[in-house]
């Protein structure tokens, strides 16, 4: 019998299987365009789904080939069962800890606590959200570094989000008892107001053996200004104090050092005298720091007014079905309109996508 014949003999036998092949291949790129492609290109929020979909229909195209397979039927069994020990021994194997973020992943999903540019606190680390994938989360912090938060430590330690509605800034000084309180509570006012915090409040927090202390604090609207505003609180306490000839030194101090009681611990005249201007062009510290974190945000923006303008499209594309030649001229060119700056909304993710902050 000649090679021809033999394998023309033998084609009939793997046809299912090179049909099952190609169905399976059509079937994840079909996936791939669904989940990846369709809307061309998804936030970051919602890959998470798609690569979910991609494992689970990869699953399934593996077992339809080996069903598919020329074997006997025990053989197909012995190889279901090679597949499944295959499965258990890497679940096994694998770190109880990487199963433990996976779940604690799908559980920070489903709760939606935070969203992508959103401040975190969690113990120690403090930060803006950069991103957020299956097994971790990740911050960039106050020193401009990336930090990477396993999914479980979230899930075990409480959070705290501050809300991008706005957000209570405030300080703590602690003043002697030789002042008296309505002054020292009208001095962190107006430095609170000349830091630009709005509804500002005066707390005393404690009464010590030698001082008071005292916390002021406000209403910030804008959360991206945070650091900075939080250092101009400080700053201005600084000076209003101390243009009032308020000292901000315990007495405990005082009386260690053995200071003369007519001596004050102020800075000089000079110096109190030439603060820094309210019109001085401001820093941006914070857009130096967390350039990652608001790239991430302002795409996430964008992304959120695209989906918008595709809603309304397609509400104004039903209105166009329903109610005929009325109206429809004027829905139409409403809808070029429409798709124009959805076009130019798409080109300008694409760019911010193509020049993404590592």
């Amino acid at each position: 019998m000649s090679l021809l014949d033999h394998l023309l003999q033998t084609l009939p036998l793997f046809l299912p299987v090179l049909l099952t092949l190609a169905i399976v291949c059509m079937g994840i790129w079909a996936g791939y365009w669904f989940f990846f492609l369709r809307n061309g290109g998804l936030k970051e929020e919602a890959r998470f789904s798609a690569r979910v979909g991609m494992l689970l229909l990869v699953g399934l195209g593996l077992v339809l080939i080996l069903l598919a397979l020329p074997l006997e039927k025990e053989t197909h069994k012995d190889l279901f069962q090679l597949l499944a020990l295959l499965i258990t021994a890497v679940i096994t194997l694998s770190s109880t800890t990487f199963v433990s973020n996976a779940m604690a992943g799908f559980m920070l999903r489903g709760m939606q606590s935070f969203r992508l540019g959103d401040f975190l606190r969690v113990e120690k680390q403090f930060g803006r959200v950069t991103e957020r994938g299956l097994f971790h989360t990740e911050i960039q912090t106050e020193e401009r570094d990336l930090t990477t938060l396993p999914n479980i430590f979230l899930v075990s330690h409480p959070f705290t989000v501050i809300r991008s509605s706005g957000t209570i800034v405030s300080a703590t000084v602690s003043l002697g008892y030789d002042t008296s309180h309505q002054v020292i509570e009208k001095l962190l006012l107006e430095a609170a107001l000349a830091a630009k915090l709005t509804d500002p409040f005066v707390h005393v927090l404690e009464l010590g053996d030698y001082s008071v202390l005292y916390r002021v604090a406000g209403f910030l609207g804008d959360v991206k200004q945070l650091l900075t505003t939080r250092s101009k609180l400080r700053t201005k306490m600084l000076i209003t104090l101390h243009e009032a000839e308020v000292e901000i030194v315990s007495p405990s101090f005082m009386n260690q050092r053995q200071m003369d009681t007519a001596l004050r611990v102020l800075p000089t005249k000079k110096s109190a005298s030439s603060p820094p201007s309210d019109e001085e062009p401001d820093t941006k510290a914070e857009s130096l720091i967390f350039d990652k974190a608001d790239a991430v945000a302002q795409l996430e923006e964008l992304r959120a007014q695209r989906e918008s303008l595709r809603e309304e499209i397609t509400g104004l594309e039903a209105q166009i079905k329903a109610k005929g030649e009325t109206i429809g001229p004027w829905i139409e060119r409403r809808v070029t309109r429409i798709r124009k700056e959805e076009e130019r909304l798409c080109a300008v993710i694409e760019k911010a996508e193509g020049e993404k902050i590592d």
